[in-house]
């Protein structure tokens, strides 16, 4: 662009005082042969803005979940409480429908990995761990998390699987850093998952998010440090490694097609946070 025209991304600033800067160090990175943004992932500042609407919805969500999961209620009535919640503030939840995914969240318990489709029969029992996985579309933006939630008394193994999957993820934050790399995050997170005797699923990750359910770029957890797409501020995506307790691999559902399975049958357990890049850090959207 040329420097004293506005800046493409609607601030209202000149191009010279808004992203001349960041774009002139990406392309010295990219000369260096490293993976860089297109501009079209770049979130504008009105986009920041209505995402984040998004964003705090999808929080208040699962908020409302956190208030009345309990024992003995079926997977089919969180499902409920997502898809009313979101639509009386005037939401759609992002899963419904999507791909042909039949619910309005994902309900993975114990072995499953991922994707587990809400159902009426599945009701949760003392000792239960349970991923649920909100995603929200609000003004046509778009956001998403996921918190593991316990059922009563839940053994030793069931417990130390979901503490080491929580420092996963803020090792993983505490590694992304603007003009950093997504493999910073990576390597912290299988590090440690690795140091504590668990795996991370490898062929499902993060991704970006914001303008659309999944966009570029693709978030791996198994990466080396320094390795893969540059950490540029206006980057938006989710962290969100799975732990499994033993191999990475797994299966998928032959009846439903969705629901992900761990392949020894040992424990699953995911977070998931959606995070901004910007000039100074990293702000987290949704938890």
């Amino acid at each position: 662009m040329e420097r004293n025209a506005l800046c493409w991304c609607g601030s209202g600033k000149k191009y010279k005082k808004c992203h001349m800067q960041i774009e002139e160090k990406i392309q010295l990175h990219k000369a260096n042969g490293e993976i860089v943004p297109p501009r079209k992932i770049l979130k504008t500042p009105y986009q920041i803005e209505m995402i984040k609407k998004s964003a705090a919805l999808n929080t208040a969500v699962l908020d409302a979940v956190a208030e009345k999961i309990c024992i003995g209620m079926s997977t089919a009535e969180i499902d409920r409480i997502v898809y009313d919640y979101t639509t009386k503030h005037g939401g759609i939840p992002a899963p419904l429908n999507y791909q042909g995914f039949p619910k309005s969240v994902c309900t993975s318990l114990n072995n499953e990995v991922c994707h587990g489709i809400p159902d009426e029969n599945i009701i949760l029992q003392e000792g239960d761990i349970v991923n649920v996985d909100v995603s929200t579309i609000l003004d046509g933006f778009y956001s998403d998390a996921s918190r593991m939630f316990t059922m009563g008394k839940i053994s030793e193994r069931a417990q130390r699987i979901i503490k080491v999957t929580e420092e996963c993820v803020q090792r993983g934050l505490a590694a992304a850093k603007p003009w950093g790399h997504l493999g910073d995050i990576a390597d912290a997170i299988n590090s440690h998952a690795q140091a504590n005797g668990y795996s991370v699923v490898e062929d499902i990750g993060g991704h970006g998010i914001g303008l659309d359910f999944h966009e570029e770029p693709f978030v791996s957890y198994v990466t080396p440090k320094g390795s893969e797409m540059l950490l540029v501020p206006g980057m938006m995506f989710t962290i969100e490694p799975m732990i499994n307790e033993g191999s990475p691999d797994f299966f998928v559902d032959e009846d439903n097609d969705w629901t992900v399975y761990t392949i020894d049958d040992g424990l699953s357990a995911q977070i998931e946070y959606m995070v901004l890049v910007k000039e100074d850090g990293i702000e987290v959207l949704t938890k």
